[in-house]
């Protein structure tokens, strides 16, 4: 009866996306295969400058959305023209790792990003080292967020760390979690 749980999505990487990317690459070891480190979520809130509540309401939705309780960030230094002094709360971050993870980018793949209307597909701008960020614009696109009780709609940026040392490597460990990327002809 001691059965772990495993993830659905981190089965598939175990059994089908590691084998495909050793052929696809040509690695001689299994422990030379990309894999997805982590994923951060991150909702930065420029107006709860003014609304206090507005970073508390954003909290409360990123750990929604995540499933992990979502920590606030603050500022790191003073801007008289923005009104915003250090230490002031500015926004929302929550890191997901191992199976909340897994869990996360099945959700967002199979049901958070079908959800966008007129979805063509994310953008496929890595950053160099294999790691991307992709930004949703409203938060509603997640099952877990009631429209009624929405004060505002705020957006988010979700950054996937990966283990893979290009870009080509890391695109393609995310399209096979399944990541609908658009057909960028470069």
């Amino acid at each position: 009866m001691d059965k772990k749980y495993i993830a659905g999505l981190q089965k598939k990487y175990t059994d089908e996306i590691v084998p495909a990317l050793m052929e696809q690459f040509a690695y001689s070891s299994v422990m030379q295969t990309p894999r997805l480190q982590k994923i951060v979520l991150n909702s930065g809130v420029g107006q709860a400058i003014a609304d206090k509540k507005l970073i508390d309401v954003t909290q409360e939705e990123l750990t929604l959305i995540a499933g992990q309780k979502a920590v606030q960030t603050t500022s790191s230094k003073d801007i008289s023209n923005f009104k915003l002094r250090r230490g002031m709360p500015i926004g929302v971050k929550v890191t997901l790792r191992r199976e909340r993870m897994y869990e996360f980018l099945e959700r967002l793949v199979v049901v958070a990003l079908p959800r966008i209307r007129d979805f063509k597909g994310v953008s496929s701008k890595f950053d160099g080292r294999g790691n991307y960020t992709m930004g949703i614009t409203e938060q509603i696109i997640f099952p877990e967020i009631d429209i009624d009780k929405i004060s505002k709609i705020m957006g988010l940026e979700i950054t996937f760390v990966t283990s893979a040392a290009t870009d080509e490597e890391g695109a393609a460990l995310l399209k096979a979690f399944g990541i609908p990327f658009k057909n960028d002809k470069k």
